[in-house]
């Protein structure tokens, strides 16, 4: 279901094939990941920092996802892993930057 997410942490998601990604959450995201690595469906996610600051761009990258993803449920069977076009990439990367991680 759409639902406005508000993103207040970092974590790296750990993909089946070993991959790595940094990906800008919160904590219900964050336990549907854990989930999801209970399932198998990708093998670990971390948290990398809490409690993050509200900037621009990661208000720029709230609007996208809430805009063009529906939240899984505790039901979930898969991972979706948010694609990023290269604007929003290039806010996520500020927000890694941000947060000297990256």
């Amino acid at each position: 279901m759409k639902s406005h997410e508000t993103f207040t942490l970092i974590e790296e998601i750990t993909r089946l094939d070993g991959s790595k990604y940094m990906e800008i959450s919160d904590m219900v995201q964050n336990g549907r990941a854990e989930l999801a690595a209970e399932r198998g469906y990708i093998k670990e996610v971390r948290i990398l920092q809490l409690n993050i600051p509200h900037s621009p761009h990661v208000v720029a990258y709230e609007d996208y996802v809430n805009e063009n993803y529906d939240m899984p449920t505790e039901a979930l069977d898969h991972f979706e892993e948010w694609e990023k076009p290269e604007k929003i990439q290039q806010e996520v990367n500020m927000v890694l930057k941000e947060n000297g991680i990256g």
